[in-house]
């Protein structure tokens, strides 16, 4: 993945090509698309909630937020409270709140769903408190200083709310980020309307203002830090690389320039203005989760004429939850199920993308058939999965390319070296990877305890 805000030979196809729409509509159209809610909006919503004693809501919130408890507070007017009560659980609450699949976690297990399929509007009443705290003087209170000092490898939502619960207990961490913001997913990897202006970097901020977290950027493993020399001069490190490689298809004109990974281009989207951002007429997304979305959404509403997601399977087999499958086909995203790419035709520009139709066996193994079919295209972006970079030989043990970690305390095979968030295996979900960072800081301050020591 690269941080280039559009690849530069994507400027002179003459279907290629920026601002397609004019300034004041591309505002419009990368706009929040969840804007806050307003007082008025936040007491009716507070008030549809039971706060049932057994919250279903709770047990479906990664992280374990208090949700009567916090929804209590914004309809009592304390804001404050509610908003502390959740960042005591999440302290990446904020984006959470406007990232979280609640449709399937909290919301979709709420009461109301199952009464009226209308739930409470949790994770709009997470940002309104979560919003409220962040603006308040900083709330959280370093620990004395322990004296022991941990490396975090990987600034995206595990490392950070490992960072951030490692500092609340006294020890000295430094985070080393690979790319030159610290952030992760957030920052480079979020639909551009769902993460607005630099609310990613606020969020940041916010948790660095607890004091005793160094952020060192442009620190790649295995290029310019290695783990036995973290390990030497630190007391634990703890390893957060997210998933950074991108999986190639291997076909026929792979390599033509318009061909692109669906990564890369929502990086650039979220570094730059849309109006700077390059966008072919007839684009195609290869896959079928949420990068495949967050891509073909972003493509349209930059000024695409026509834009196909082509995923080999059905809907249910989908990544992407089916409100997000929804958002794309409300937003005029085409799909076509049952194909898969065989090649990339064009000379020196792409002109088409040639897929075979697929289907299963009685045995449910995909098979691609002899049945081939085209859709021109002048740009494709690539959301085929992503897959960990270890980067560093002297790592962990691996298992299907994800770190091995005792479940329990995120201990790796090496001694003192713990994992967590996308680079072990789990759902790949912000919210899932702050639980992972919480857990694996808990682990750490236990192994810190216990006197070990490296170096």
């Amino acid at each position: 993945m690269n941080d280039r805000s559009v690849p530069d030979a994507l400027l002179s196809p003459p279907d290629i090509a920026c601002s397609r729409l004019d300034p004041v509509r591309l505002e419009t159209l990368f706009a929040d698309i969840h804007p806050a809610l307003s007082p008025d909006q936040a007491a009716i919503a507070a008030a549809r909630c039971y706060f049932c004693h057994d919250a279903p809501c709770i047990a479906a919130c990664p992280t374990g937020i208090d949700i009567p408890g916090f929804i209590r507070g914004i309809a009592t007017g304390n804001l404050t409270g509610a908003g502390q009560r959740i960042l005591k659980s999440n302290i990446l609450g904020g984006s959470c709140a406007r990232v979280c699949p609640t449709e399937i976690l909290c919301e979709g297990a709420c009461v109301r769903t199952a009464q009226e399929q209308q739930p409470v509007a949790i994770g709009a009443l997470q940002r309104v408190a979560t919003d409220h705290a962040m603006r308040a003087p900083q709330s959280f209170k370093r620990a004395p200083a322990t004296g022991r000092h941990v490396a975090i490898v990987g600034a995206g939502p595990a490392g950070l709310a490992c960072a951030h619960a490692l500092a609340l207990r006294g020890h000295a961490v430094t985070l080393f980020e690979a790319r030159d913001k610290p952030g992760g997913l957030n920052e480079y990897g979020i639909a551009a309307y769902k993460l607005t202006d630099d609310f990613a970097a606020r969020e940041i901020a916010f948790i660095l203002g607890i004091g005793g977290i160094t952020v060192k950027t442009g620190q790649r493993l295995g290029r310019d830090i290695d783990l036995p020399t973290l390990r030497q001069t630190h007391d634990a490190v703890f390893i957060a690389l997210g998933q950074a490689g991108v999986k190639a298809l291997a076909l026929p004109g792979e390599d033509l320039p318009q061909v692109i990974d669906a990564v890369d281009f929502i990086a650039g989207l979220r570094q730059s203005h849309p109006a700077a951002v390059a966008i072919g007429r007839r684009v195609v997304v290869i896959g079928g989760g949420n990068t495949a979305i967050d891509a073909a959404t972003q493509a349209k509403r930059l000024g695409a004429e026509l834009v196909t997601i082509v995923y080999r399977r059905d809907r249910a087999a989908m990544g992407a939850t089916g409100a997000e499958q929804d958002w794309a086909l409300t937003n005029g995203v085409a799909l076509r199920l049952w194909a898969t790419p065989v090649a990339f035709e064009g000379e020196g520009a792409l002109r088409a993308v040639r897929f075979a139709r697929t289907a299963l066996d009685p045995a449910g193994t995909l098979h691609a058939l002899a049945d081939h079919f085209t859709i021109e295209a002048d740009m494709v972006l690539k959301a085929v999965g992503q897959t960990l970079v270890a980067g560093d030989a002297t790592g962990p043990a691996l298992h299907a390319n994800r770190i091995l970690i005792d479940p329990l305390t995120h201990a790796t095979s090496l001694p003192g070296v713990f994992a967590g968030g996308d680079c072990v295996a789990g759902t790949d979900l912000t919210v899932r990877a702050v639980q992972d960072g919480k857990c694996a800081a808990a682990a750490i301050d236990r192994f810190l305890d216990q006197g070990a020591h490296h170096g």
